[in-house]
């Protein structure tokens, strides 16, 4: 047996592919073959927000998931719209890995750039935090693969780039050495100075740092079962609280907000701010939140009885999410988001 995991061809892509086919395999003994797939975000120039967010990365790959063209998908998770595709259900969500964004320049510290120099990035959130962490900066619209975007900065295009830690680690081009600062990895970025931003600071986008395996609902079981080997239990529950909880104000994967969940033990510390177009302003909320308490919802048959639906950590995360969306509608983040970004 053999299973086709179909993937988008940056190099990026092709990285966490290979990390997940290597993983299922060493934890099966199944082999897996990568299945190339083009995207209309490949071929298409145009920024991530004319194209309508991140998410025109995953719709060709989940039609050719669909039709069969491959048993199973790798996406980072940030990328992937809220709402789940017909037909489809993430089979695994793997340890995550570094959620923060990374700042990258020539030399200086983010703090220590000029006026006027220029920052490229395609991220709203991203564009918002920085009016209001570097107002002085000059922000450049970005596309392009990690290598392009670090080339860039290299070449003196642009004075900084701000890239997710994550990707730079897959590929090999950053590494967290804990109290001696991050350092470049073996990959080519050694000319490059790389400055994490600290989550209670700077969130980042929900799901940031996790993989997510997709497959068909109707997958045989085999695949459930090998898919299901990478399953991360702590992962799986903070990202389905960030995802609810951007479903929750009706914002998508694109949309200016930051949000990041950290479990430990029987509670998670949910840190979220809705930024207003351009950082003009912001609504945050930092919150510790129960794993274990019995959440309330209305029961599904109409009758408006309440039942505790706590028995399955998956529908516990997403009701803990959903009431953090609520929460920040109550004060007033409804107003910072357009509703165009949520599909």
């Amino acid at each position: 047996m053999t299973l086709r995991l179909g993937t988008r061809r940056s190099a990026l892509a092709l990285a966490q592919s290979g990390h997940v086919a290597q993983a299922i395999t060493a934890a099966t003994g199944i082999a897996v073959e990568l299945v190339p797939i083009v995207s209309e975000g490949d071929v298409n120039r145009a920024s991530l927000a004319q194209l309508g967010g991140t998410g025109v990365f995953a719709t060709r790959l989940r039609e050719a998931l669909s039709a069969g063209e491959c048993d199973l998908l790798v996406h980072s998770l940030k990328d992937l719209p809220t709402a789940s595709a017909p037909g489809l259900r993430i089979g695994a969500t793997p340890v995550r890995e570094d959620p923060r964004d990374v700042v990258v320049t020539r030399g200086p510290s983010l703090g220590e750039l000029p006026v006027g120099a220029t920052v490229g990035t395609g991220s709203p959130r991203r564009v918002a935090q920085l009016h209001r962490r570097a107002p002085r900066v000059d922000i450049r619209d970005l596309r392009g693969n990690v290598d392009s975007r670090l080339g860039r900065v290299r070449e003196g295009d642009l004075d900084a780039v701000v890239l997710a830690a994550a990707g730079l680690a897959r590929l090999g081009l950053f590494v967290d050495a804990g109290a001696g600062g991050p350092v470049p990895g073996a990959g080519s970025a050694a000319d490059l100075h790389f400055e994490p931003l600290g989550l209670a600071e700077w969130p980042t986008a929900a799901g940031q740092g996790a993989l997510a395996v997709e497959i068909r609902d109707d997958a045989p079981a085999a695949v459930r079962d090998a898919v299901a080997a990478l399953e991360h239990a702590d992962t799986r529950t903070a990202v389905t609280i960030e995802r609810a909880a951007l479903a929750g104000i009706e914002a998508g994967c694109h949309a200016p907000v930051g949000i990041h969940a950290a479990v430990d033990g029987d509670e998670a510390r949910v840190r979220a701010v809705v930024y207003a177009p351009g950082g003009t302003a912001r609504i945050g909320l930092d919150r510790t939140e129960s794993l274990t308490k019995g959440y309330i919802r209305e029961s599904s048959d109409g009758n408006g009885a309440n039942v505790a639906d706590s028995a399955d950590p998956t529908a516990h995360a997403a009701l803990i999410g959903s009431a953090i969306a609520r929460r920040l509608l109550e004060r007033g983040a409804g107003d910072f988001v357009s509703r165009e970004s949520s599909l």
